[in-house]
C-alpha cells in the first residue's frame, strides 16, 4: 500500500511540475478616455483643444508565461509613451521583471500629450495628474491579466496585407506591408478554444483624423480592436512597427483629397483587422512554444538641440546621463516561430527591412515606439541628406541614434537563441 501511495504522489507531482511548464496566457484592458476630454496632440508643439470624441482610448495588456518566464505586452492609445511613465507602471506590477515589461504606443494623433512637451517659454499644456492616472491603469491591467492567466496554446504568422492601408508619404512604395500577427487561445475546461488575444503588429500613422479637428480618438486602432473582438472575441491588441518617415495611413480619394473622418478610420482599421485574421487562419497551433525574453541597455547621445530642449525642459523629468545622454530598454522576445524586437521611437523603414533580414526567424515582429518614443530614427547616410528629410532629421535625437540601435539590435539577435521553427 506504501508503494502504491508514493507512486500515486511521484506521477502527481510530475504531471502537475509538467502542467505547470505549460503555456499560460492572459489579457486585460481599460478605458483611458479623459473625463472632460483633454486636448490632443500629435507631435511638437502645444496640444490643441478636443470638443469630442470617436472611440474610446484603451490600455490593452497580453501576458505569456511558459516555465520561469513572464512577458507583458502593452499597447496604449497615445502618441508616445516614454519609460519616464513605463516605468512608474512597472513599479507598480508584481511577478514580471522590468525587463520583461513592454510598453508600445499606438502612435494615434489624437490622444493628449504624453511628453509633456514645452513652449517656448519652457511651459507644457500637458495634463500630468491623467499621465498618472493612465500609469496606474497600465498596471492595473497587466495585473488583471497576471490574475487570468490560464492554459493556452498559440499561433503566429507573418504575411502581406493586401489592400488600401498604408503607403509612404515621402516615397509612395518605401513600406512594409507585412502584418505580423500572435493569437492565444484558451486550453482550459469549458473555455477551450476561446480566444484570449489577438495581436497586430503592422507599420502605419494612425492619423486619419489628426490633432486639428478637435475630435480624441484612437484612430484607426478603435474600429481595428471592435472588427476582431466582435469576429473571433477576446482582446484586440495593436503594436505599431518601423513607420517613420513617413509611413502613414492610405486615405487618398480619387480627387487627389484625403478623407479625415471616422468612417475612413473603420474601413482602414476594419480591413487591416480582417487582413490579420485571415493570415493568423492557416497558422497551427503550438500548445509548448518556446517563450524567451532578454532585455539590454542602451544609449543614445542626444545631439539635437530641439530634442534636447525637449527633453530638458519637460516636467515629466527625463534623466540624462553625463554628456547630455539618454537610456532606454532595448527587448527580444521570441514566442514560439516568432521573433520580436522592440524599438524606441520611429525608425525608417529601411532599418526596419535591415534588422528583420538579420533576425533569426522566418515571422519577424518589430514592435515600434516601445519602451520609449525618442523621435526619429534614421541611418547616418540618410540623416540631413534630403529636403523631404528635413524635418525627420529635426526631430531625431542625432544623427548617430539608427546607428546605435542597428548595432546593439544585431548584438543582441546574434546572442540570442532562434526562434522555435
Amino acid at each position: 500500500m506504501k508503494l502504491i501511495y508514493t507512486i500515486f504522489i511521484l506521477v502527481f507531482f510530475s504531471h502537475s511540475g509538467l502542467h505547470s511548464q505549460g503555456l499560460r496566457a492572459g489579457a486585460a484592458l481599460r478605458v483611458i478616455t479623459p473625463s472632460p476630454l483633454l486636448p490632443v496632440s500629435g507631435g511638437i508643439g502645444s496640444p490643441r483643444p478636443s470638443t469630442e470624441k470617436k472611440g474610446d482610448l484603451f490600455v490593452r495588456a497580453f501576458v505569456l508565461e511558459k516555465g520561469g518566464t513572464r512577458i507583458a505586452i502593452v499597447g496604449v492609445d497615445n502618441l508616445g509613451w516614454t519609460s519616464v511613465l513605463g516605468n512608474r507602471s512597472r513599479e507598480m506590477i508584481k511577478g514580471i521583471p522590468p525587463g520583461n515589461i513592454l510598453i508600445g504606443a499606438t502612435h494615434t494623433h489624437s490622444a493628449p500629450d504624453a511628453y509633456a512637451f514645452p513652449d517656448e517659454t519652457g511651459k507644457s499644456g500637458a495634463d500630468l495628474a491623467y499621465l498618472d492616472w493612465c500609469t496606474r491603469q497600465i498596471a492595473d491591467a497587466v495585473n488583471e491579466a497576471l490574475a487570468k492567466l490560464e492554459p493556452a496554446t498559440i499561433r503566429t504568422a507573418v504575411g502581406e496585407a493586401k489592400g488600401k492601408i498604408s503607403y509612404n508619404y515621402y516615397a509612395d512604395q518605401l513600406f512594409d506591408p507585412r502584418c505580423g500577427v500572435i493569437q492565444a487561445v484558451s486550453d482550459s475546461g469549458q473555455r477551450k478554444g476561446k480566444v484570449i488575444a489577438t495581436l497586430v503588429n503592422y507599420a502605419v500613422h494612425p492619423e486619419v483624423i489628426g490633432p486639428d479637428r478637435g475630435i480624441l480618438s484612437p484612430d484607426l486602432c478603435g474600429p481595428l480592436y471592435d472588427r476582431i473582438e466582435s469576429k473571433v472575441g477576446g482582446v484586440a491588441i495593436f503594436m505599431n512597427g518601423a513607420q517613420g518617415g513617413m509611413v502613414t495611413a492610405d486615405n487618398r480619394r480619387p480627387d487627389g483629397k484625403e478623407a479625415n473622418d471616422w468612417a475612413e478610420c473603420q474601413r482602414i482599421g476594419e480591413l487591416l483587422a480582417d487582413e490579420a485574421l485571415r493570415i493568423i487562419s492557416s497558422a497551427n497551433f503550438k500548445k509548448e512554444p518556446v517563450i524567451y525574453c532578454r532585455s539590454r541597455k542602451l544609449t543614445f547621445p542626444v545631439e539635437s538641440q530641439l530634442m534636447k530642449y525637449i527633453l530638458k525642459n519637460s516636467p515629466l523629468n527625463f534623466p540624462f546621463l553625463a554628456g547630455d545622454s539618454v537610456t532606454t530598454q532595448l527587448n527580444l522576445l521570441n514566442i514560439g516561430d516568432a521573433q520580436v524586437l522592440t524599438i524606441p521611437g520611429e525608425a525608417l523603414p529601411n532599418i526596419g527591412y535591415y534588422v528583420k533580414k538579420q533576425m533569426r526567424t522566418s515571422q519577424p515582429f518589430l514592435f515600434g515606439l516601445t519602451n520609449d518614443a525618442f523621435g526619429y530614427m534614421l541611418t547616418k547616410v540618410d540623416f540631413g541628406s534630403f529636403r523631404r528629410y528635413e524635418y525627420v532629421s529635426r526631430t531625431s535625437l542625432g544623427e548617430m541614434t539608427g546607428e546605435i540601435y542597428m548595432k546593439n539590435a544585431l548584438e543582441l539577435i546574434l546572442d540570442c537563441p532562434s526562434a522555435q521553427q
